[in-house]
């Protein structure tokens, strides 16, 4: 056996309890795709997209149109994503976390890991994290009730990028990325194995890992809870051999066909160890596409903006529910939400929930017997939520009201001048009114001569003031700032730094 996957092997197999088999439970899988848009995919209407595999889930599973993230940036979604509670309650605002920055996700709050481990699951994150490193590698996965984590801290533009190879043999990476940090490391748990990481090799290392992991916790009879947080389709885009020049895409639908080749490559893991039936399968993005990067930026479909607003297209993402047997075919208009998910997961397996304000609703009635949602509302919040200003949109049913309206740098050069970064911060009084059954672009603002219109705005507007006052704003963990002290360096002692930090591991 190759030392790689014998090092991967032993890296969880040695941390599985042997007591603690409940081969009853539902495994569960929950994919997470970044900067993914609503208009990218085969099943959602894309021509020219590759993604069988996608395709397939939703064809045999349940598919949402009406389902939103959090935030129209990646730190704060993922933040709700595993908490089932908005971004600012936790912090995490406002924007990203960097190579340095000194917060991260608060070790109080309760991950879906953390639900799951009382119940003897084992867990792993695979891929993206960007909740944190902080002093000591406080916040990583594996002190948020993960077992194992091989990944990235955070983004994989968030470090000098230009003289990287982005697809094989030797194609660098589109663009310079940021500058003056760390390059990318790698991690296995929290041990740097690789920096810079080398893209054209990185998700073959994933799928290795999350592939092994999956039928070694069958073996032992053990539920898993896999968490796959892929870097795909953020920028840079990045593919291995397998799926560059494989696309009609380009370098953007090149990196979206690998993605889907890894959906492939999990639930093939399933199959061959006969546990598809017994496997909840969860797909979603964490926000828009960034439309700035124009043809390599993904697609929002017939959605207004994307990436960085909180029109439509920043926060409703593509979601799919699989569960051969469990959940039958279709599709749903029903509303839900990446907040959803562990209210959701919790229920399906009887574990406890949190003692805290949770924001997100069981949505197993809309999963299993095609009901209608238990959620009714959703909250739009900016990239830098404030107490001052709230939310900035409200969606009640098929009606959603703005009440600011901004753009962002994400979605510039779109033809849409509402998107752009000089589109500046505007409140609307009386809020801009939208029908999203018949206007899913926002393109035309109902007025007071509609019939629903004056009833409409009062009970969102009761909805929206309710929901302010049970809100809380935790401490923000990204305004504590940086330390350039804290930028993960494989080689601490070396200098200079940034540029220092570059080690291959023996086993990479």
């Amino acid at each position: 056996m190759h030392y790689c996957s014998l090092l991967f092997i032993l890296a969880f197999v040695g941390l599985l309890p042997k007591n603690c088999s409940n081969s009853s439970l539902p495994n569960i899988i929950l994919l997470f795709a970044d900067d993914l848009g609503f208009g990218d995919l085969g099943c959602y209407g894309h021509p020219s997209s590759k993604t069988p595999n996608l395709d397939k889930l939703a064809a045999h599973g349940l598919r949402f149109t009406d389902f939103y993230s959090t935030s129209p940036v990646c730190s704060p979604s993922r933040a709700s994503l595993l908490t089932g509670r908005y971004q600012t309650r936790s912090g995490i605002y406002p924007g990203v976390f960097y190579p340095g920055s000194k917060g991260g996700l608060p070790l109080n709050e309760t991950t879906i890991a953390e639900v799951l481990k009382p119940l003897g699951y084992t867990t792993a994150i695979v891929g993206k994290w960007h909740l944190g490193l902080g002093p000591n590698r406080t916040f990583l996965p594996i002190h948020q009730g993960f077992d194992h984590f091989l990944g990235v801290p955070y983004s994989h533009d968030q470090g000098p990028c230009q003289n990287l190879t982005c697809f094989p043999p030797d194609i660098k990476c589109y663009g310079k990325c940021d500058q003056g940090v760390v390059y990318l490391p790698l991690f296995l748990n929290d041990t740097i194995k690789q920096q810079p990481v080398h893209f054209p090799d990185l998700v073959a290392f994933y799928n290795k890992f999350a592939t092994e992991f999956i039928s070694t916790s069958l073996k032992r009879e053990q539920p898993f809870f896999l968490y796959y947080a892929s870097h795909h389709t953020h920028y840079p885009q990045f593919a291995g051999e397998g799926a560059t020049g494989k696309s009609l895409r380009g370098p953007f639908g090149d990196a979206l066909l690998e993605f889907d080749q890894t959906v492939g490559a999990l639930m093939t893991a399933l199959e061959v160890n006969g546990a598809q039936n017994n496997t909840f399968v969860f797909f979603t993005s964490d926000n828009g596409p960034e439309l700035m990067r124009m043809s390599r930026g993904g697609n929002s479909g017939l959605l207004k903006c994307g990436k960085g607003t909180t029109y439509e297209g920043g926060m409703r993402e593509p979601a799919i529910a699989h569960w051969p047997g469990k959940i039958q075919a279709g599709v749903t208009h029903e509303l839900g939400s990446t907040l959803d998910l562990l209210p959701t997961i919790a229920g399906l397996v009887q574990a406890k929930l949190p003692k805290v304000q949770l924001d997100g609703y069981d949505m197993r009635d809309i999963l299993f017997k095609h009901r209608k949602s238990r959620r009714e509302v959703m909250f739009y919040y900016p990239t830098d939520p404030s107490e001052n200003l709230g939310v900035f949109a409200v969606r009640l049913r098929k009606y959603k009201a703005h009440y600011y309206t901004r753009g962002a740098s994400h979605s510039d050069t779109t033809p849409d001048q509402a998107c752009h970064l000089n589109a500046f911060l505007t409140r609307h009084d009386p809020p801009l009114l939208f029908d999203l059954e018949s206007d899913p672009s926002e393109n035309y603002s109902l007025g007071p001569s509609h019939p629903d219109y004056k009833d409409v705005l009062q009970e969102i507007q009761a909805r929206k003031e309710e929901f302010e006052k049970t809100m809380v704003f935790g401490e923000s963990q990204i305004g504590m700032g940086s330390d350039p002290e804290l930028q993960p360096c494989c080689n601490p002692q070396c200098i200079p730094k940034p540029s220092c930090c570059a080690c291959i591991n023996e086993c990479l």
